[in-house]
């Protein structure tokens, strides 16, 4: 009886998982995460393309490891041989960061095996990677945002939107100044561009077509513009902040992949004054430098004013659930981690923070280069609706505010499908 009710239990576990894209893992403090599914909860026309979302080779699909979990045998992933370097070999920042990891590895450990264990989720994880009946379109260069944001005529460049339907029935869903075509045309750069329709928009830029998803906004400018998006009054304000700067990052540089900037320049972030009076969760994006660690929690959260600081893990596994690289490496460890604390904390009702302690490591298979799978986060400070911004985003999130240099980069329609 027992064992039957606990099969039943992970049934139901699985199958609210494709529903919701999250997995809570039994007996641990962490979740699995399907960022497809995450972000397809966003939009009503289109769903993301799994193929394009998924864009990395992961060479361990199948491929030298033995699963046999039908057949109830254990997940051992082949080691590498691998030279290990030694304690007196590490300088004084390793070892501050091989002291770190020591701590958090038992736990990292034990939220992997929980995974593992869960023998659904793990023979359904390769499905998660691929469309049965899509591929990606990769011809062509990505619009550089960037590049066209430096340019003298960036304030001449418009974004066209279109949306189906009258305008009338349009202009009830919150869009003004739509013609009868039910076309906007609004300038991109250093401006505030909303989709308040309950539907996905198409917007056409230099013959790109991007996605919108429903009731979100963003605003494309440098950091020399973010003072635009202060509220004019603090209950206005922002109730999630969630951040992912362009850390000063060796690997980064090295490809290309986007332009980064010193640390300093980010203690000039307007968090205080986005911040809503009755307080705001700020999540902030970290990379496993140490330094990086000594400036936020000496300088940057200071200047914020941010307290009560956690901290929270982000593992990183292949389709076949082995972790993306050796856990116990001195660089390219498996997993990044995230800073989370309080702005106006004192205004914050301690059920809000005892109930976001629940979870403490989430999972996922990650996405493209330096993107970061969706934080959906229910228990926040404040007024309900909650307001959530993103600092230097990538992407658009239904009923989130979206700020950077390039917050449509992956809104190109070649990321999506019609439903």
């Amino acid at each position: 009886m027992e064992v039957k009710m606990e099969i039943e239990t992970l049934s139901d576990e699985f199958s609210s998982f494709l529903d919701s894209g999250i997995y809570r893992l039994p007996g641990i403090k962490a979740v699995f995460l399907d960022p497809v599914r995450l972000l397809n909860l966003s939009y009503t026309r289109y769903s993301i393309s799994a193929s394009g979302y998924y864009c990395r080779t992961f060479d361990s699909l199948g491929k030298g490891r033995r699963t046999n979990i039908e057949a109830g045998d254990s997940y051992v992933p082949k080691k590498k041989k691998r030279k290990r370097r030694l304690p007196q070999d590490l300088n004084e920042q390793e070892l501050v960061a091989e002291k770190r990891h020591q701590d958090v590895r038992p736990f990292l450990l034990k939220a992997h095996e929980a995974l593992l264990g869960t023998t659904e989720l793990i023979l359904f994880l390769p499905n998660l990677v691929k469309d049965e009946k899509f591929s990606i379109d990769r011809r062509g260069l990505e619009q550089s945002f960037i590049e066209l944001g430096r340019v003298w005529q960036a304030p001449l460049y418009e974004i066209s939107m279109n949306i189906e339907g009258n305008s009338k029935e349009v202009q009830e869903e919150g869009l003004q100044h739509v013609d009868s075509s039910g076309r906007t045309v609004v300038p991109l750069f250093n401006n505030l561009i909303s989709n308040n329709a309950s539907i996905d928009v198409d917007a056409e830029f230099l013959n790109r077509t991007y996605i919108l998803p429903s009731k979100s906004c963003f605003h494309t400018s440098d950091l020399r513009q973010i003072h635009d998006l202060i509220p004019g009054s603090s209950d206005q304000g922002f109730n999630l902040i969630v951040i992912d700067p362009p850390w000063e990052n060796g690997s980064a540089y090295q490809k290309a992949v986007y332009p980064t900037l010193p640390n300093r320049y980010f203690l000039y972030l307007p968090i205080k004054q986005l911040a809503h009076t009755e307080g705001a969760l700020v999540v902030l994006w970290m990379t496993n430098r140490v330094k990086l660690r000594a400036f936020v929690e000496q300088e940057l959260f200071p200047a914020w004013g941010v307290t009560d600081i956690r901290t929270y893990y982000w593992l990183k596994i292949k389709p076949d659930g082995s972790l993306l690289s050796e856990l116990d490496l001195i660089h390219h460890k498996p997993y990044e981690y995230l800073l989370l604390g309080y702005v106006n904390k004192e205004k914050v009702g301690p059920h809000f923070i005892r109930n976001f302690q629940d979870i403490q490591i989430f999972i996922s298979i990650p996405g493209a280069y330096s993107r970061k799978p969706p934080l959906g986060i229910d228990h926040l400070p404040g007024p309900k609706p909650s307001r959530c911004i993103e600092l230097f985003a990538r992407e658009l999130v239904a009923e989130w505010t979206s700020w950077g240099n390039e917050p449509l980069c992956f809104q190109d329609s070649r990321y999506f499908m019609e439903r």
